[in-house]
């Protein structure tokens, strides 16, 4: 949190609105989760889910608004997501998650998409903030199948 702050202030004195509203986009949500009943203190990966759901937010919003043929709202967007993305770890590319994903395949002997659910779950515990995971349902349907 106090990166995002220090972050701000500078999106302030650089009067950069792109970054100073996608930056108080995620104080925002961080500020309505620590207040949410029963919300324990946040620490990092608490951050990075955060991020995470407005990175995708961002993203959903940008192909609206391309489906749309506004490609001035979803440039914004985009821009917001550029920003937003120095604040999570460096995603895997599919190469690295298909290993990820036949390792766990093999440790766990599934043979079957009635295996789907036990292989997604351990498989976003290892990668978890490191990959979409659309990408990576793709990637264990594609497998499994």
């Amino acid at each position: 949190m106090l990166d995002i702050n220090k972050e701000i202030k500078q999106a302030m004195l650089d009067k950069d609105s792109v970054k100073l509203a996608s930056l108080r986009a995620v104080k925002s949500a961080v500020i309505m989760a620590q207040t949410e009943k029963g919300a324990s203190e946040m620490d990092e990966a608490g951050m990075q889910k955060i991020i995470q759901k407005q990175v995708k937010q961002r993203k959903d919003a940008a192909q609206i608004y391309i489906d749309q043929s506004r490609q001035d709202l979803a440039d914004d967007e985009i821009a917001q997501i550029k920003i937003l993305e120095k604040f999570l770890p460096k995603q895997m590319d599919e190469s690295e998650i298909k290993t990820i994903v036949e390792e766990v395949i093999s440790s766990t002997g599934a043979a079957s998409m009635a295996d789907m659910g036990k292989v997604m779950g351990l498989v976003n515990q290892k990668l978890a903030g490191k990959a979409d995971g659309k990408i990576i349902a793709q990637i264990v349907k594609a497998t499994l199948a």
